[in-house]
């Protein structure tokens, strides 16, 4: 559906996409990227799992909270990068690597944006926590909403009649090419 039926329709939904994925990446950048004025800074974490380890021998409550934070981060743009994309007919699978190494990407920028802001520290485990979100909100989301939104505009499509005088006509006939004379 990203050509032809619908037209105006699948322009306003890759436009609110791309408005919304904006806006959440302008909040994004703004809670991750601020600097903050604290006595004293952590190490950077390079080691993977090592900072989740940590945040669940803090007590159930106090994992979930962090752990938590890490995942709905990014998690809307497993939602909102195929929504700006538009594309209704596509493999699955394909859609899910897509996003997921887009919001890879996107986590890893912040990531490396961090080094030069003052009390923001690298930490590996956001990356990993950021791009499992993205994952997951993709999967729980986007094939649901996919196949309704087809779904719909199959039942549109039968929903328009074919006038009776109209009927096929078979493929339309071409002219063969004439060489120009020297």
């Amino acid at each position: 559906m990203r050509q032809g039926s619908g037209g105006q329709a699948v322009i306003r939904f890759r436009a609110v996409g791309v408005f919304l994925l904006l806006a959440h990446l302008l909040l994004v950048g703004w809670l991750t990227l601020r600097p903050l004025d604290v006595p004293w800074m952590t190490a950077a974490n390079l080691r993977p799992f090592a900072g989740i380890r940590t945040d669940l021998s803090l007590g159930p409550a106090e994992a979930a909270h962090r752990i938590g934070e890490g995942l709905l981060l990014l998690a809307p743009l497993g939602v909102l990068l195929p929504m700006a994309g538009g594309r209704l007919h596509v493999s699955p699978w394909a859609s899910l690597a897509r996003t997921v190494a887009a919001g890879a990407l996107i986590s890893l920028t912040i990531e490396l944006a961090q080094t030069g802001v003052p009390g923001q520290v690298v930490d590996v485990d956001s990356l990993l926590l950021n791009t499992v979100g993205v994952g997951l909100a993709h999967l729980l989301v986007v094939p649901v909403c996919r196949k309704r939104l087809r779904r719909r505009g199959q039942d549109r499509v039968r929903l328009v009649p074919r006038p009776r005088d109209e009927t096929p006509q078979g493929s339309t006939p071409t002219i063969s090419r004439v060489g120009i004379a020297p």
